[in-house]
């Protein structure tokens, strides 16, 4: 089976487990495992809605005095400490 071992020896390695955790410990562990992965795949959904929001334009900016109308599309940003330091 999986590399030699065979379904009997899995259960008795599982059932001294057991024994040495207890089936309360195992299942707090399990629980914990759980919401480790529940939070990590909630992060990657939230990352991937933020990079879709970054990628709109924040606003459009209108220049009405030439008659033509044209728009522009422009996304604000913060300066960085060594942007502000140049100054």
């Amino acid at each position: 089976m999986l590399g030699g071992i065979s379904i009997w020896q899995l259960l008795i390695v599982l059932g001294i487990i057991i024994l040495i955790f207890g089936t309360k410990k195992l299942r707090n562990v399990g629980g914990d495992l759980g919401g480790a992965v529940k939070g990590f795949k909630k992060a990657m959904h939230e990352d991937d809605d933020k990079g879709e929001e970054k990628d709109k334009p924040q606003a459009q900016v209108r220049h009405d005095d030439e008659g033509e109308g044209e728009t522009y599309d422009v996304r604000a940003e913060r300066k960085t400490e060594e942007q502000e330091e140049r100054k």
